[in-house]
């Protein structure tokens, strides 16, 4: 029996999860994700609760796969972001929940725990590459890290010319421009 809920949960989670990135919380309808799961409406109610519950699920989860897919380097500020760059072109429901998370939650819901831990971490991490010169100091850490993922994923699914539309050689000069513009905000200038 658990075996059976837990593939139950799997499968609805990944309907959910195509589902939000696709439409969002108030566009997502609980009988597209059951339908695509291949369970009815009622087995969502009882695995979460509600959509909304689902959403947080769901965004938490995705939350979690960028952090540990994509370590921070506070000493390679350029290396991650090329890394985050690649990670997004190769996930863009990803980066989809996200904006779906931005808009219909606002940055009062940001506080996720699992945001919170990663972004922490990232700022001591960046603070002591800043001491030890490893990392131009002139910002703060928590500044210079949203700077460096804003850069890593301006060209993302959801915004005005997503890169996954664009062909091979302006995805490899978008990164590469994404690398050097972030090599010139971090490096020492000597």
């Amino acid at each position: 029996m658990a075996r059976n809920s837990t593939a139950t949960r799997a499968l609805l989670l990944k309907a959910a999860t195509d589902e939000f990135a696709q439409h969002g919380i108030a566009g997502a309808r609980v009988d597209r994700i059951a339908a695509a799961a291949g369970y009815n409406k009622n087995m969502l109610y009882v695995h979460f609760g509600s959509k909304d519950a689902l959403f947080d699920i769901v965004f938490e989860a995705a939350v979690a796969e960028i952090v540990d897919a994509v370590p921070f380097t506070a000493d390679d500020l350029p290396g991650y972001a090329g890394r985050l760059f690649d990670f997004h072109f190769s996930h863009p429901q990803l980066m989809r929940l996200a904006r779906w998370h931005s808009l219909e939650r606002g940055v009062a819901n940001a506080d996720l725990a699992a945001i919170a831990k990663a972004n922490s971490a990232k700022s001591k991490a960046l603070a002591a590459a800043q001491a030890a010169g490893a990392v131009r100091a002139e910002l703060p850490p928590g500044l210079l890290i949203t700077l460096v993922v804003s850069m890593a994923t301006a060209w993302s699914e959801g915004t005005p010319e997503p890169v996954t539309t664009a062909g091979r050689a302006a995805v490899t000069a978008r990164r590469k421009a994404v690398v050097q513009a972030v090599e010139q905000l971090t490096t020492s200038r000597s």
